[in-house]
């Protein structure tokens, strides 16, 4: 008999989410995502000054306010018929690549680790190093005082985990690094930015940050510190848990379709040529399609909106929130289901990273042939579509970033001294005007756009990521990404549902989850606190 799963809350993300599932022969036979927060940027905007956009939308996330700031301005360009100056271009990279380094360290070691490292497993290691030692000392001497934390309530010694007790010495020997690393990476934003969260230097028409030589020599020693780190630690971490989890490849596949809107500004401003391109895979058909803003609908069918909000381009979009209640009339979320073409689409380091090697771009496709040699799937791509291609996609997504940020520094010295040094194009607001941001954020496609009438802000719509990843149910009945990547998903226990974790946390969702076991038989809910 088929039992439905809930667990209450799912901390290491972001947000309010509620995942209901349901457990039939040990694994899953249904899902539901429901997205739990309703706030609404979308009306708050109407009869704004434009240029508020970019600023005010960076509150939509704390996590990645710098790809919301940027999505803005974009669009905002786009509408004012204005192009930013090389240098500009360069900054903005450089405060993405920061935010983008940041959060895939945070996101690894932080939010996931902890899904396949068994810290309390670590304390039984055999340590040949003082390093080590020490830090196994400094874990077991936390353990002992009884204030655990986010370690409290986890499921260890679940049989899932499978790493021997000197690897997940290891991995909490960087867990504590990471805590570091990430802040520096955090730090070269607010260099660029003003401050970090909610940057203030990229508004419409470049930054108002004017770089300095010996400014940027200091943030050139500062990546090449964190590139230095990923080199040695990150992808070496990656290689030696992956092999344990191998399995993971093939779990959580999906749809099997991808979309990037590309990020990281080429100077052609061809989104085909940023640093990871604009495209799409549809099916699992390793080749990259063509893809635009105008093959977007959002459905409200199964989401707590009137119904005049759905059927609809985000350009004509219409945010009219309506609350039935847990599936009173089919309706469960607060999120709308965005579709390509009426495709349920996945978004984030692995679409992009798909696209980018399909593509040909020859920095992603080494760097993926080489994971891909080392965990002995050598010419097998189609393996990362999947749990485990997920977070590969990020490491490999970090290594590419950072090596990409040590070259647009040298190139803005080089541009400065050689006496190129503008920064910002002067620009107005048009009386009447519309116009679209496509980028990316760390956790993936990214759209802003926005309709300008008597110079103020007429309408106003985003499509986020975890709209994509987390969307419910369409028109069609087509579950969301997140949603079908958990058919099939086996759970060992589901009083101690750890497989369910790995699959959500692998979409790194921008929402807070909340899943419940209940029995059907007696209607009984159990709620467990896991990290």
């Amino acid at each position: 008999m088929a039992k439905k799963l809930v667990i209450d809350p799912i901390p290491r993300i972001e947000g309010h989410l509620r995942i209901e599932v349901e457990i039939e022969n040990g694994k899953v036979k249904e899902a539901w995502s429901s997205g739990t927060l309703f706030r609404g940027f979308e009306i708050l905007l109407k009869g704004r000054d434009p240029r508020d956009a970019w600023f005010i939308t960076q509150r939509i996330c704390g996590v990645c306010p710098v790809s919301h700031g940027h999505t803005s301005t974009l669009g905002l360009e786009n509408a004012f018929g204005v192009t930013p100056p090389e240098n500009a271009l360069l900054v903005r990279n450089l405060i993405e690549g920061g935010q983008f380094v940041h959060s895939h360290i945070l996101w690894f070691y932080h939010l996931n680790a902890l899904d396949y490292v068994d810290v309390v497993s670590a304390l039984k290691a055999r340590p040949t190093s003082s390093y080590l030692k020490q830090v196994q000392g400094k874990l077991k001497a936390f353990v002992d005082s009884g204030q655990l934390g986010p370690f409290e309530n986890g499921y260890w010694g679940h049989p899932e985990y499978k790493l021997p007790p000197e690897l997940n010495l290891l991995a909490v020997a960087h867990y504590l690094e990471a805590l570091e690393m990430q802040k520096k990476a955090s730090h070269l934003v607010g260099i660029l930015g003003g401050k970090m969260p909610m940057h203030m230097t990229t508004p419409p028409g470049g930054t108002t940050w004017s770089p300095r030589v010996d400014q940027l020599d200091d943030l050139l020693f500062r990546i090449r510190e964190i590139k230095q780190w990923v080199d040695t630690v990150f992808i070496p971490d990656v290689l030696a848990i992956a092999p344990y989890y191998l399995k993971w490849a093939n779990i959580g596949k999906g749809h099997l379709n991808f979309l990037s809107w590309g990020v990281f500004e080429d100077p052609s401003f061809d989104p085909k040529k940023r640093l990871l391109p604009r495209g799409a895979v549809f099916g699992g058909q390793l080749e990259v399609k063509d893809v635009g803003p105008a093959q977007i609908k959002e459905y409200v069918d199964h989401s707590w909106f009137e119904a005049d909000s759905g059927n609809r381009n985000p350009a004509e979009g219409k945010t009219l929130p309506k609350f039935t209640g847990f599936h009173g009339d089919g309706k469960y979320s607060w999120l709308k289901a965005p579709r390509i073409d009426d495709h349920p689409m996945e978004v984030g380091a692995l679409s992009r990273i798909l696209v980018a090697y399909l593509s040909g771009n020859e920095k992603v496709k080494k760097l993926v042939d080489f994971v891909l040699k080392e965990l002995g799937v050598a010419g097998k791509p189609q393996v990362l579509l999947s749990v485990l291609g997920r977070i590969a996609a990020r490491v490999v997504e970090t290594k590419v970033v950072i090596d990409a940020m040590e070259e647009w520094t040298l190139k803005l010295i080089e541009n400065i001294k050689s006496g190129k040094t503008q920064t910002y194009a002067l620009n107005d607001v048009p009386e009447k005007a519309s116009g679209v941001g496509l980028w990316e954020a760390p956790r993936g496609a990214l759209a802003h756009f926005n309709e300008i009438e008597g110079k103020k802000l007429k309408n106003y719509q985003c499509v986020v990521p975890t709209t994509w990843n987390a969307s419910p149910r369409d028109h069609k009945g087509q579950r969301g990404p997140i949603e079908e990547a958990l058919i099939g998903t086996p759970v060992h226990d589901p009083d101690k549902p750890l497989e369910i974790l790995r699959v959500v946390h692998s979409f790194d969702p921008c929402i807070a989850c909340a899943v419940h076991v209940i029995h059907p038989e007696t209607n009984e809910v159990k709620v467990y606190r896991v990290v």
